[in-house]
């Protein structure tokens, strides 16, 4: 009887174990709260600690530019070595109304120098010298040095006049040869374009620009002007875009390329069409190797480029002004068109200027971002490395403090 009942009652007994044990492996790791989630399988393929997940995260997350022109590594990182101590000049080519007013004002006032430029009250321009008491300038411009190579000169002027200009404001015996680093600002050219004409009918002129090319100026009959009279006050639009002699239609290109390529305000020099191209050309290729451009519908973005390409900090940030004289005016789509033909030359160039201004700080803050990641990366290490050193000076203090207490109980 005994027997026949052990052996139904083993049966059982091995099932129930067995059931135990399963249940032992496959219950809940965490009873009474909710398990993590398997992490998904690219984060497992990466590796390394919740931190380096995240700035990796964070870098992808980066948008994307969609490039329309490939620029080198060299094109796109821009770092100037500029001493300002020593013969290093910045020469800023003013192209109007492209707010190179404002940015010549805070080039003057609003950097952080160990010696600021020292402007006085009432007066335009600013003393601009260099520490240690040197008299030497580190700025060539409109509110430093004045117009001291033409009202408004242009990149063909500037860049034949500035160094002889300097040596003559340079101290006697000053001979060291200079670095300048040519900087300037371009604007959208149909609001340019209309911010000028509104200039213009204002009563505003730079009829005493020289204009200075291979030596000379352009004769009247190389450069007519579209008004007679002292100014053109009151110019209607219309008025304004029918003169094809106009120095507003393209002013950008004009101002930024090699006009002694073509022979200078002589349009009989070579046709249009071979003009036009080689213009072009030059403007953009002088564009992208000057230290440093801005654009006026970018000025956080400006002042921030700049800041990284000369290792100078403004004060104050810059203001982006959406509301101008030429945004109040209200223009038909036909004239919008018009205005962009006359200005074919101006659109090509700012379109380069876009991509290439965009395509730079997109270059400078993953730059920026790569290094303070790196940076967190070292400093979580070191903080890794003080803490093992840490640990075992905390464990032998205890095991004294320990030790110490074991004796004196013993002693009691």
């Amino acid at each position: 009887m005994d027997e026949r009942f052990n052996r139904w009652l083993l049966p059982p007994l091995l099932a129930l174990l067995f059931l135990l044990i399963v249940y032992q492996y496959v219950s809940p790791a965490c009873p009474g709260a909710a398990c993590p989630r398997r992490p998904p399988a690219s984060a497992a393929r990466r590796g390394g600690g919740p931190e380096e997940r995240e700035e990796e995260e964070e870098v992808a997350a980066m948008p994307r530019l969609a490039a329309k022109f490939p620029f080198a590594r060299g094109e796109l990182c821009r770092r100037v070595r500029f001493d300002m101590r020593g013969r290093d000049v910045i020469v800023f080519l003013h192209i109007q109304k492209t707010g190179g007013t404002t940015f010549g004002r805070h080039l003057v006032r609003n950097i952080h120098l160990e010696q600021p430029c020292y402007c006085r009250a009432g007066q335009k321009k600013c003393a601009c010298h260099r520490p240690g008491g040197d008299k030497d300038t580190w700025l060539f411009s409109r509110f430093s040095t004045g117009w001291s190579c033409g009202l408004h000169a242009d990149w063909t002027e500037l860049t034949s006049c500035v160094p002889a200009a300097m040596e003559r404001r340079g101290c006697a015996g000053n001979r060291t040869l200079r670095n300048f680093y040519y900087i300037t600002m371009l604007r959208d050219p149909v609001s340019r374009y209309l911010s000028e004409w509104k200039h213009v009918q204002r009563g505003a002129t730079w009829k005493t620009s020289l204009h200075m090319c291979d030596g000379r100026s352009p004769t009247p009959d190389e450069l007519p002007t579209c008004y007679e009279g002292d100014d053109w006050s009151g110019v209607s639009l219309q008025e304004f875009m029918d003169c094809s002699y106009n120095l507003a239609s393209n002013r950008q290109v004009r101002m930024l390329a090699d006009l002694s390529l073509v022979g200078c305000y002589n349009l009989t020099f070579m046709n249009e069409s071979e003009r036009n191209m080689i213009l072009l050309q030059s403007a953009k290729n002088n564009l992208k190797n000057m230290a440093f451009f801005g654009l006026t519908e970018f000025q956080r973005k400006t002042q921030y480029l700049f800041e990284r390409t000369f290792n100078l900090k403004f004060i104050s940030p810059f203001t982006q002004f959406n509301v101008t004289r030429a945004s109040n005016v209200d223009i038909g789509e036909d004239v919008r068109q018009r205005i962009e033909e006359l200005n074919f030359l101006d659109m090509q160039l700012y379109e380069y200027a876009k991509d290439l201004f965009l395509q730079r700080f997109q270059y400078s803050k993953q730059e920026e971002h790569q290094k303070n990641r790196l940076k967190r990366r070292e400093e979580r290490r070191l903080l890794r490395e003080q803490r093992a050193h840490q640990w075992p000076r905390e464990e032998a203090a205890e095991v004294a403090v320990t030790e110490d207490y074991n004796s004196q109980v013993a002693r009691w």
